[in-house]
């Protein structure tokens, strides 16, 4: 099992959620975060004042997958999320060594 978490641009994610539904991706955690790599986020200028935003609003999502099922996962979310801008985000994947599912003692893959 993979352990794929993707950080995007937030107008994105409903792009995301469908291209995820359409290689079969059932469920998945997704929650607004605040963050920056190299673009270092941004200067504003509110009320004549200029002030830096070190924390650009992001999203991140989590998803735990089969093997096989995981590489179509990243291709998707990947597809969807590209601007080609700076900022696009990143995905990183994971080995997941188990998971239960608790209501029902389920181990690995049929728990996911």
């Amino acid at each position: 099992m993979k352990k794929i978490e993707a950080i995007i641009k937030p107008f994105k994610m409903e792009d995301v959620k469908e291209a995820l539904a359409e290689v079969g991706v059932e469920g998945m955690t997704v929650t607004e975060v605040k963050g920056f790599g190299r673009q270092k986020g941004h200067t504003e200028i509110y009320r004549g004042s200029e002030y830096t935003v070190d924390f650009l609003p992001k999203v991140k999502i989590e998803l735990v997958l089969g093997d096989e099922q995981a590489e179509r996962a990243v291709a998707a979310i990947v597809r969807a999320a590209k601007t080609g801008k700076i900022g696009d985000g990143k995905v990183f994947v994971s080995s997941i060594e188990d998971a239960i599912r608790i209501r029902t003692d389920e181990h690995g893959e049929s728990a996911v």
